[in-house]
């Protein structure tokens, strides 16, 4: 009983929610992704200076 009160519940949120549209999706996912690629780059720097430095000790 409790279920299909839930599944009821939960059909009728989903009608409700507004879904971003293909552009928006294509920006939040080339934000997500450039985003990514910087903080490579960056854990990459510093991993590489972390390494120098204890070679160094």
């Amino acid at each position: 009983m409790r279920l299909g009160k839930f599944l009821k519940s939960v059909g009728q949120e989903m009608k409700i929610v507004v879904w971003p549209n293909a552009k928006q999706t294509r920006e939040d996912t080339s934000t997500v992704l450039g985003v990514s690629v910087l903080f490579a780059i960056f854990f990459a720097v510093v991993d590489s200076l972390v390494q120098l430095l204890l070679k160094l000790l």
